[in-house]
């Protein structure tokens, strides 16, 4: 009976390695040559707006808590889940990311396109008990984040590290950082305008968590759930059903 052919190969140890980097240099092919179309596949949106320090704040707290490993934020193309959740995730949404939070796991439902789609109160009082207004939620309660006060002193070094990762903010936007986390939480100050002239007139500005008398980590966190899916309207463009995006104020 003659030899099989992978028997000879395993003898063989330049020739087994040899086997190995052709198997594994087709694999990295695959992968790495459509960036170099990655120009041609991803979408353009000049409307495009950065997270506001507040959003950013309450993305770092969204990763803290650990909230990506039981919610994706990635609409996949097919038709049931463009039904439930709203149009397919594009690749342009998440080019300011850092680290992108796609995520594979559903415990709860996905979050691209959760902004604007529920009231700042229904936020509050599902971050609260989430069973208040989900019953048969398994999500735990995040009501602490209510009585702790958002540290801002540090948010200039985060929008300076989202910078040297090629945000693109502003040495104006690092400066007022920690005034504008305060200002957009807290509409009736004199620092709310100067979020607005910095992030445009179409950024939230306000009393997230129904308090104003200091901007806590629940502010944060439903600042930044208010504004996904909301960064550009590309999702919602030339699609082959008209849709519109939610409006937060209807």
């Amino acid at each position: 009976m003659p030899e099989l052919f992978h028997r000879k190969l395993e003898r063989s140890a330049i020739g087994f390695v040899i086997a190995i980097i052709a198997a594994a240099s087709v694999g990295g092919i695959v992968e790495i040559a459509p960036l170099f179309t990655i120009d041609e596949t991803v979408e353009e949106a000049p409307d495009m707006r950065l997270y506001t320090p507040l959003e950013l704040a309450g993305r770092n707290i969204y990763i803290r808590e650990g909230c990506y490993a039981c919610h994706s934020q990635m609409i996949r193309t097919l038709r049931d889940e463009v039904e439930r959740y709203g149009p397919y995730s594009l690749a342009v949404e998440s080019q300011y990311d850092r680290p992108m939070l796609w995520g594979s796991k559903r415990t709860g439902p996905d979050l691209a396109r959760v902004g604007g789609k529920y009231s700042d109160f229904w936020h509050v009082a599902h971050l609260t008990n989430p069973r208040d207004v989900v019953p048969e939620s398994n999500m735990p309660a995040y009501r602490w984040l209510a009585r702790n006060a958002l540290r801002t002193d540090d948010l200039p070094q985060h929008l300076a590290a989202q910078k040297a990762l090629g945000v693109p903010y502003t040495d104006e936007m690092i400066e007022n950082a920690a005034r504008d986390a305060y200002g957009q939480a807290t509409p009736d100050t004199e620092f709310a305008s100067g979020v607005t002239e910095r992030y445009g007139e179409a950024t939230q500005v306000s009393a997230f968590d129904g308090v104003t008398t200091q901007v806590t980590e629940m502010d944060a966190l439903v600042a930044y759930l208010q504004i996904l899916g909301r960064l550009t309207d590309a999702a919602y463009r030339d699609t082959a059903a008209t849709e519109q995006p939610p409006d937060p104020e209807d």
